[in-house]
Formats: C-alpha cells, sequence, structure tokens
C-alpha cells in the first residue's frame, strides 16, 4: 500500500461522486488533494481520462510545481498549476475544477461584470453565511489560453483555505480545508448557478406574455 492511499481513496471517491452528476464530460475537469507539506505534495487527476471510470491511473503524486515526482507516463491534468497555486498559498486540503453548462452559462452572463452575487439565498450558507444581510460573491476571471497566464489572473482570489473562482466559459474551481468541504462547497455553488439560470428564464417568460 502506498503511503498516500488513503488520500488517493478519497479522491477517488470524490471523484465517483461528480461522475454519477455527469460534471466529467468529455474527461473535462481535474482534482486535486494534498497528500504533504515541506516539500507540498498532491494528488491530482491525470489528463485525458475517463473520470467515470476508477483505475489505477487515475491520479498521480506532483509536486508544487505540478510536477510527477515518481516515475510514470502519466501528465498531470491541463489546469494543475490553478492547484498547484491553492496549495501554496493556503492551508486548503482539496481543490475541484469542474467544468458544468450552468457554470459557463453563468460566467458568460455575468463575465463582463467580473462576478455573481447572491443573497437571500439559503445554501450561502454552506459558506458559513448566516446573516439576512449576507452575500456571496463568486469572482469571474478571463479565459486564457496559456496556462500560466490563467494561473496569473487567479492567483489573487486565493486568499482564504476556502474559496471559488469562476473561468470564463471554461468551468469552476473550488477548494477547502478538506475534501469533504471542497465537494460541499461545489455542490452549493452548481445549485445557486442552476438557481439563477431557472430564475431569468421564469422572469424572462413572465416578461413576454
Amino acid at each position: 500500500m502506498k503511503f498516500y492511499q488513503n488520500h488517493w481513496d478519497e479522491l477517488a471517491e470524490i471523484k465517483r461522486e461528480l461522475a454519477d452528476r455527469d460534471w466529467f464530460m468529455g474527461t473535462s475537469g481535474n482534482l486535486a488533494i494534498r497528500v504533504g507539506t515541506c516539500p507540498d505534495t498532491f494528488l491530482v487527476t491525470a489528463s485525458g481520462k475517463d473520470k467515470r471510470k476508477q483505475t489505477e491511473e487515475d491520479f498521480l503524486l506532483v509536486n508544487g510545481n505540478g510536477e510527477s515526482v515518481e516515475e510514470t507516463n502519466l501528465r498531470p491534468s491541463a489546469e494543475t498549476l490553478l492547484h498547484s497555486h491553492v496549495f501554496a498559498k493556503s492551508s486548503a486540503g482539496c481543490s475541484l475544477h469542474v467544468h458544468t453548462v450552468a457554470n459557463n452559462v453563468i460566467s458568460e452572463l455575468y463575465g463582463d461584470e467580473g462576478r455573481i452575487t447572491f443573497k437571500n439565498q439559503e445554501l450561502i450558507k454552506a459558506w458559513d453565511k448566516w446573516g439576512e444581510q449576507d452575500s456571496l460573491s463568486i469572482p469571474i476571471i478571463p479565459n486564457h489560453a496559456h496556462i500560466p497566464t490563467l494561473a496569473d489572473a487567479f492567483l489573487p482570489f486565493v486568499v482564504e483555505d476556502r474559496g471559488a473562482v469562476l473561468i470564463r466559459n471554461h468551468g469552476i474551481t473550488v477548494w477547502g480545508r478538506n475534501g469533504f468541504e471542497a465537494k460541499k462547497l461545489l455542490e452549493a455553488c452548481e445549485f445557486l448557478f442552476q438557481y439563477q439560470l431557472a430564475l431569468l428564464s421564469i422572469n424572462n417568460t413572465k416578461a413576454n406574455i
């Protein structure tokens, strides 16, 4: 058994749950979980794999720069540098990146504003927003094809051990102090996005009656 087997099993279970939601279409998306510090090491999904399947090649161990630390033919996912920034700039334990129709459409609708803000929504409590006047704002950054440039745009928003950033017409990256929290926050975000799109559709229908 590898020394990081428990981390592997935890990340595999998160991958299975998200795959059951069809959040990995076309092999998109990537997941990471911190294994160690001093130096930073983490498991990250291998590039180009069908994430609906469970195999012995689903993840690889990388260092803080996203470089494999074991002999392997696998390549880390394209956005591994985003996870590297999360683990370098916070004490987060898990970082998740998925592409869904809802988060892509929301990022386009509100992309010019640079963020989307939710108020008076029950699920912002996932972020410990309990007050009646509390709000949750999720930043939206441009979808730079050059990953280091994308990572530079992403980095300023890694200021806490949990957070979320939308990439316009690309997807969302969410991180938390552990795997459970990261998944919870991702689920809450996706609920809020779907709610917002449903509300906009209803309001548009009413306006045309």
